[in-house]
């Protein structure tokens, strides 16, 4: 589907009431066949960034007409929005480098953020405003690092920490990683002591902070292969079953509105899941676009997701 199309498509957004529940028992973490090792350092090119307006004002969900903030052929990918600033971040691969990428607003002028010999991956706001990255070095390695507001690298967050794939932080000093293995593993390390706790094993790539809480939701895979959402609670560091997942797709992207709402994104819709109900609901229609991650602003009015051409 061409960016041009995309610009002209009307979505059709269809009103999502939500309500609020009790998390079923968490089933056992299975060891058994590992999922394939997900590597950030591979270049899948076609991809580019969209951004829509998301109303959660009335308890339902609207999903206005996506517009793009990314429209070059290649790779634009791992969208973030900033937490001190209506910003987005992501990655993006020109002349096989790594670099982040940064927009001011839905019409703000693109800026490059880093320019280092090294790539950079996963930007992620870390609490207290500052923005940590998955970092492949020139040894191969991927260790997660700070940046300062320059762009340049200050230092690693964890420097014993590596193949590190993804993360998301539970509070200003532990932070959850998705380490690659056989299986993935799902790690919770606190940055200040250097503390680290297995604490699930054959996950999917997405890590989200759940809203309001110290906890990260992640993908769990099952012994069948199916797919579930899964709640890390930052105190105990036991996960919980939310749902299972609307697709079979392992990557288990997915993202939190701040009032709760759970999106994922289907073949053909974006659907929704909150606290109380049983099942998912569909938000809009996604016509033939092919979406993969998704990210939710810190108001929840504009929701970023990555569209394959």
């Amino acid at each position: 589907m061409s960016l041009v199309r995309l610009w002209r498509l009307g979505l059709a957004v269809i009103l999502v009431s939500m309500g609020g529940c009790t998390e079923p028992p968490d089933g056992e973490d299975s060891a058994e066949d590992p999922a394939a090792d997900d590597s950030i350092a591979a270049m899948a090119p076609g991809t580019n960034v969209v951004v829509a307006p998301l109303d959660a004002s009335d308890d339902s969900l609207r999903m206005g007409t996506p517009r793009p903030a990314t429209t070059r052929p290649g790779y634009d990918n791992q969208p973030a929005f900033l937490r001190t600033e209506p910003g987005l971040v992501w990655t993006a691969i020109r002349d096989g480098q790594a670099d982040l990428y940064r927009q001011a607003g839905d019409d703000g002028d693109v800026t490059q953020v880093t320019e280092t010999p090294e790539s950079e991956y996963s930007p992620t706001p870390r609490p207290g405003g500052a923005l940590t990255v998955v970092r492949v070095e020139a040894d191969g390695r991927q260790r997660l690092w700070r940046y300062r507001a320059d762009g340049t690298p200050a230092a690693p967050v964890l420097p014993e920490a590596d193949s590190v794939g993804y993360h998301a932080w539970l509070d200003s000093s532990r932070v959850a990683l998705f380490v690659l293995g056989s299986p993935p593993t799902l790690h919770v390390t606190n940055a200040n002591t250097g503390a680290d706790t297995v604490v699930a094993r054959r996950i999917g790539r997405s890590l989200q902070p759940v809203p309001g809480q110290a906890a990260v939701s992640f993908v769990q895979l099952g012994p069948d292969s199916s797919v579930a959402i899964h709640r890390l609670d930052g105190k105990s560091l036991t996960t919980r079953r939310l749902i299972d997942a609307p697709t079979e797709d392992p990557t288990g992207d997915h993202a939190w509105t701040p009032s709760g709402h759970l999106l994922m994104a289907t073949e053909d819709a974006l659907v929704a899941w909150r606290r109380g109900r049983t099942g998912w609901r569909p938000v809009a229609a996604l016509d033939t676009m092919d979406v993969s991650r998704l990210a939710v602003s810190r108001t929840g009015e504009r929701l970023a997701m990555v569209v394959a051409e």
